[in-house]
């Protein structure tokens, strides 16, 4: 043992990091045993997604899209980082410190966990499980460098410090992994899914007509893959819900309380719709919105069995995970095809798009429409229930606004001159699109050639394949009308709180 040196700078942010990884490993590990949201990283930017402001979120969602969540993830444990190091270098001094400080690191993570709108008693045991082998974990490291009195030598055994930090982050990589199988669902959700056997729609769809789909390379396509449909959720950890669990509850404001199991909705009359799903975060020009075919059940139909009451207006719908969703009763009720689907292009809804059931109501962004998971529809009214997004600014309807987007040519493209095609897509679910203009630098507005649309609830295709493109820079934009023979206005207005307006357009450079 070597004597008379002061502990390195280093000694003490190791200790505190190798400390602070094994409780997070151990954590994870547990989570996996218990439930992943149980996992305190998880909860505290669970948590940090409830209360960040509206603007915050927007911030996110236009920056970092569907990485956004990692990003959070990621930022996190940046500060968790920087918080280890301190809590090493107080150990150093006097380990007591140290102590304290995951003790405070583990009250944090179990506030969080326990303030989860799903959590039970047992889900704290990750974290209480974490900080203790945490401690264990910062005392025996500390042995290794110990402070001495002001003035006095300071004991370092360096190989032992180092063996030690070796085999604690061996122990959290490993326990991490393990925690990591076990929290994926791959086992018995996944093993369900595969083997769903969806059922046949009483009145199956045509296949999508020919016309629908103008096949122009660069262009969205009709109907959108799954693995390149958009999400926009506030789910850190997707729910793993098996559906031989699964249950949705209606209650609330009806005569005859309704609970379906899964095999209860599949012996259902079973819809299948075509519908555009948009999320009310998707700005002018925006990705954020897909068309898909749906296979459910009608949402309608379930709740007619249940019998709503007649000053009933609101549907609050829960997720597994807690969200809710207020969904307008007249909307659901007016005819339009309002599903608990549970198929999605020909499969079982992949986990990340609600898996075993999600609603589906076309016309309505899918804050106030869209919840995935759904385990519970409380029928009750504006005036007495908010959901998620309400008291944080957005508005409590949400109908989607007649937009359209350009999608060939993109934004800042070089191009040569000559013939050249413009083509987009255009959507007003419910009202359905009549026509699509689009001018160059502020000249005369040219009607596009439009693509079929099987039905009013989905986006439909465009183009405009005779501009002659000259050289020099050009501005292309572009508007849509609906079949209420309401034009797009040209007034630019952000997401919040009920929507973008605004004309999209690409700016180009032709040679």
């Amino acid at each position: 043992m070597e004597s008379n040196r002061r502990a390195p700078g280093w000694a003490g942010p190791l200790i505190g990091l190798v400390s602070c990884a094994t409780a997070l490993g151990i954590s994870l590990l547990a989570a996996g045993l218990v439930k992943a949201s149980a996992f305190p990283v998880v909860a505290v930017g669970d948590a940090a997604v409830d209360l960040a402001p509206a603007g915050v979120k927007e911030f996110a969602i236009r920056t970092f899209g569907e990485n956004d969540k990692n990003v959070l993830v990621a930022g996190i444990l940046v500060v968790l980082a920087a918080v280890a190091a301190a809590i090493g270098a107080l150990a150093v001094r006097d380990v007591r410190y140290g102590t304290a400080g995951l003790v405070a690191f583990g009250v944090v993570g179990a506030l969080a966990v326990l303030t989860r709108p799903d959590a039970a008693l047992l889900d704290v045991v990750p974290t209480l499980a974490g900080v203790v082998v945490g401690i264990v974990t910062l005392r025996l490291l500390a042995g290794r460098a110990v402070s001495a009195p002001p003035g006095e030598a300071v004991a370092l055994d360096r190989r032992g410090l180092l063996v030690g930090a070796a085999g604690g982050l061996a122990l959290a990589g490993v326990s991490g992994v393990i925690g990591v199988g076990l929290s994926s669902g791959h086992s018995a959700v996944s093993r369900a899914r595969a083997a769903l056997k969806l059922p046949r729609p009483a009145t199956p769809l045509p296949p999508v007509p020919a016309g629908a789909d103008l096949r122009i390379k660069g262009l969205s396509p009709f109907v959108t893959p799954n693995p390149d449909f958009y999400r926009v959720d506030t789910a850190l950890v997707l729910p793993q819900v098996d559906p031989r669990d699964w249950t949705l509850r209606i209650h609330g404001m009806v005569d005859r309380p309704v609970e379906l199991t899964f095999a209860d909705l599949l012996k259902r009359p079973v819809v299948e719709a075509d519908v555009t799903l948009c999320c009310v975060s998707n700005d002018v020009g925006g990705p954020y919105v897909g068309n898909a075919r749906w296979l459910g059940v009608s949402l309608a139909g379930v709740l007619r069995d249940a019998g709503v009451r007649r000053d009933a207006d609101m549907l609050l719908s829960t997720s597994a995970d807690g969200w809710t969703c207020g969904t307008p009763v007249d909307v659901v009720l007016d005819g339009r095809d309002a599903l608990l689907a549970f198929a999605m292009n020909g499969e079982a809804l992949p986990v990340v798009h609600g898996f075993p059931v999600r609603q589906v109501v076309p016309g309505l962004y899918g804050y106030v429409s869209a919840t995935k998971w759904v385990t519970d529809i409380k029928v009750t009214r504006f005036d007495r229930d908010e959901a998620y997004w309400t008291p944080r600014g957005w508005a409590p309807k949400g109908p989607v606004k007649t937009e359209s987007r350009i999608d060939l040519p993109r934004d800042g493209a070089r191009l040569p001159a000559g013939r050249t095609v413009v083509a987009g897509v255009a959507w007003a679910q419910h009202k359905g699109i009549d026509a699509v203009e689009v001018r160059i630098d502020r000249g005369p507005w040219r009607r596009a050639r439009l693509a079929e649309a099987p039905t009013a609830d989905t986006w439909r295709q465009w183009v405009l394949d005779d501009w002659d493109a000259t050289p020099g820079e050009h501005t292309i934009e572009v508007r849509a009308t609906d079949a209420t023979g309401y034009t797009q206005t040209a007034e630019r207005a952000p997401v919040g709180p009920d929507g973008a307006t605004g004309w999209h357009s690409v700016d180009v450079r032709v040679a």
